[in-house]
């Protein structure tokens, strides 16, 4: 199924409706860029329904459209941006490899940089310095980012909170209310998790900060406030290390203005320093 998908559209093609064949030329002429494209982006581009798009994928016989993403990125069985020229042992292989990599992380945070939105970044410090609980969550790579915001918070502010367990991040939203905050980490903002916790806090009236490379997913229409983060990851490099500094630098800048206005962070900073300090050697 992955490595004929690009012909199977092609073959039954003809048999598509108008809605249908209007999505499989835009994929076949875009094989590439879809692989990073929300659902929603790709609704917008291709001129069709979010809907249509979920049943054209079953009519491939695939789950939905992320396994259709998953066809395209090994279907066009694209070569790793690691394996370039250079050949291991090679003299200067080292090197090139750790500059080839630090240019890919230093764009990644570029363009995160230029998705920043003023209004949304202050809007998120408000909310985060107003609540009462902040709950760190987050799946998978995205769960461990979420695991780096809370250990940087907690550093200035007990109210900060993370838990794993997609059982218990839902147990405990419902016990929310609208002076808490969930800082939810998503790259994609398509996922069940997600939009689980989303359905939960709409009717409690918590509020909900997204981190997500997309603008444009259902789950970024419900939340609060949305920070991008920047570069663009395929199916086939889920956890890829430039996505997640890109997320880890969101939470820096989240915690130096968090910290700057924010009354006893200092204090707090110096008492949890101090009392860590035993621990050294």
């Amino acid at each position: 199924m992955y490595n004929n998908i690009l012909s199977r559209i092609s073959s039954e093609f003809a048999g598509l409706t108008k809605s249908g064949k209007a999505l499989a030329d835009y994929i076949l002429k875009n094989k590439t860029s879809v692989q990073y494209m929300s659902i929603t982006s790709l609704a917008d581009a291709s001129g069709v329904s979010e809907a249509s798009i979920t049943r054209f994928c079953r009519n491939l016989g695939l789950e939905g459209y992320n396994e259709l993403k998953l066809s395209l990125a090994i279907a066009g069985s694209p070569m790793s941006e690691n394996n370039f020229h250079s050949e291991e042992g090679k003299k200067g292989y080292i090197e090139e490899t750790a500059g080839f990599l630090l240019k890919k992380n230093t764009r990644a945070m570029e363009e995160t940089v230029s998705l920043m939105n003023r209004d949304a970044i202050e809007k998120a410090v408000r909310l985060l310095r107003e609540a009462h609980r902040v709950l760190c969550f987050g799946q998978g790579g995205s769960n461990v980012t979420a695991l780096e915001a809370w250990a940087l918070f907690s550093t200035v502010s007990p109210k900060f909170i993370h838990i794993s367990d997609s059982h218990f991040q839902a147990m405990c939203t419902a016990l929310c209310g609208p002076l808490d905050v969930i800082l939810f980490f998503s790259y994609s903002g398509a996922t069940r998790e997600l939009k689980d916790i989303i359905k939960i806090s709409r009717s409690l009236g918590v509020k909900l900060i997204l981190i997500t490379r997309y603008e444009k997913t259902p789950a970024s229409r419900l939340a609060d406030v949305i920070l991008q983060c920047g570069t663009n990851e395929s199916p086939l490099q889920t956890g890829s290390v430039e996505a997640r500094i890109s997320q880890l630098f969101i939470i820096d800048y989240l915690y130096s203005f968090f910290c700057r206005d924010e009354a006893g962070a200092m204090d707090a900073r110096e008492a949890t320093a101090q009392a860590t300090a035993i621990k050294l050697l």
